[in-house]
């Protein structure tokens, strides 16, 4: 979110959809990879304040095209209060507290520009349990004369002392579904009535997962792809 004097003057990000990958071509008919997202709108569903919540923000709901099912009555109750329909995904941003924005107000993808520098983050792809090469990168042993060691971790401690194994020893295990946060990607293309963004490179999660974009700070915009 982006600051100025220490404060978060207006809210900075936007919650969207991955949906996939492609390539969009430069003026020198080079390839540049882009991400397509489905950005907003939202819709501001709480406003946090000093005085009740200790901090400022306000909370803003994904509006999609699919309809809510299943909303916990606790989360009814939450919609009622502000007077809007449920949402699936919601997320919070921070605000300085002179910000305008009230309950109902809606935040679309017209707040970017091509050429913003933004951060994005979104949950992995899972792969299951992996072992360590694939999971950490591990070199693996020879393949050939005679060796019998290659994709095996190899030794996790000595057995005399201290006899266990240390915390944080890299091993086999669960690979994926984390929390991942990818920064200071450039924003190539802005399309405001299909709320969609284009952004360079890559981006956390599989196609149809959601997405936090954030304006990245202190970064210096340049309108250039």
């Amino acid at each position: 979110m982006e600051q100025t004097k220490g404060k978060v003057m207006s809210v900075q990000g936007i919650i969207g959809r991955k949906v996939g990958m492609t390539q969009i071509y430069a003026e020198d008919g080079s390839a540049i990879p882009v991400t397509v997202i489905e950005a907003g709108p939202c819709i501001v569903v709480q406003r946090k304040t000093e005085a009740k919540d200790g901090y400022v923000a306000v909370q803003l709901g994904l509006v999609e095209r699919r309809k809510v099912k299943h909303v916990p009555k606790p989360m009814k109750g939450h919609f009622a209060k502000a007077g809007l329909p449920p949402c699936r995904v919601l997320r919070e941003f921070r605000i300085d507290e002179s910000a305008a924005l009230q309950v109902g107000d809606k935040v679309q993808v017209d707040m970017f520009a091509p050429g913003d520098i933004v951060h994005l983050t979104g949950v992995s792809k899972g792969k299951g349990f992996q072992g360590v090469i694939k999971r950490h990168h591990f070199r693996g042993g020879a393949a050939t004369h005679g060796s019998m060691f290659h994709r095996a971790p190899g030794s996790i401690g000595a057995s005399a002392y201290p006899s266990r194994v240390y915390p944080g020893m890299r091993g086999a295990g669960h690979m994926g579904a984390e929390r991942v946060t990818t920064r200071n990607l450039r924003v190539v293309g802005v399309d405001v009535e299909n709320a969609t963004l284009l952004v360079r490179g890559s981006v956390p999660g599989a196609g149809g997962g959601y997405v936090l974009i954030q304006k990245a700070q202190g970064k210096a915009s340049s309108r250039k792809g």
